[in-house]
């Protein structure tokens, strides 16, 4: 298990501020029996657990001398900046189920996407599983080779769960799928037989208009003789 340290925190308002520039989180730690705790953590070790864990892997919190299991629940980053300006851990009861929101990380090649062109619709990126903490899986893989056709559907009863989770949501949702891909229609302006008739009469008149006037450089030539 992950152990991330945390120091307890004092300041807040516009202290808050100068705890970032010095290279730390402001944070708090909270659980059904241990109440609030205003802490600090180390930007470097946090991300680098973060990174690891996620959101729905337990890791073990030590605030001084205490040690708890906990998960990273929440992670607030600055958009413009890309900073993490705060993070909320929650505190396991020992001995009591928890519901997280575990990742699908979606793996192999589906048929219908490499041989018939379709296209991948993930439907659910996450899924709400109950499990005592040690239970908890980082991640839920979904195996979208047998995705093999527009038909078939990959539900919540196809998902691959470790001893001890069960999944929150219905077994007959859809998890992914693979959509038929769409084809581009050029418009184009057919031509009616009245279109055709008038450009062909016009064309004879241009070569009846053409002649006569060949007609009459000769006649003009021939006076001039």
């Amino acid at each position: 298990m992950l152990t991330l340290n945390a120091e307890k925190r004092v300041v807040s308002g516009k202290g808050l501020e100068v705890l970032r520039d010095s290279g730390k989180i402001p944070a708090v730690a909270y659980g059904p029996k241990d109440g609030n705790h205003s802490i600090a953590l180390n930007t470097i070790e946090f991300k680098k657990v973060w990174e690891k864990a996620g959101e729905s892997s337990v890791i073990s919190l030590k605030i001084g001398s205490e040690e708890k299991d906990a998960l990273i629940h929440e992670v607030s980053v600055n958009p413009a900046t890309d900073k993490i300006v705060h993070a909320d851990l929650y505190l396991i009861e020992k001995g009591k189920s928890i519901t997280v929101d575990v990742p699908l990380m979606f793996e192999g090649i589906s048929p219908a996407v490499k041989n018939l062109g379709g296209v991948l619709v993930k439907v659910m990126h996450e899924v709400e599983v109950e499990a005592m903490p040690r239970d908890l899986p980082h991640e839920l893989k979904v195996d979208i080779s047998k995705l093999t056709s527009f038909e078939d559907q990959i539900t919540v009863r196809d998902l691959v769960l470790p001893q001890g989770v069960k999944v929150t949501a219905g077994e007959d949702e859809i998890v992914a799928l693979v959509s038929e891909p769409k084809e581009e229609v050029e418009e184009v302006a057919a031509a009616t037989v009245a279109d055709i008739e008038v450009v062909g009469a016009k064309g004879k008149k241009e070569e009846a208009g053409a002649e006569g006037e060949a007609k009459e450089i000769k006649v003009d030539a021939s006076k001039g003789k």
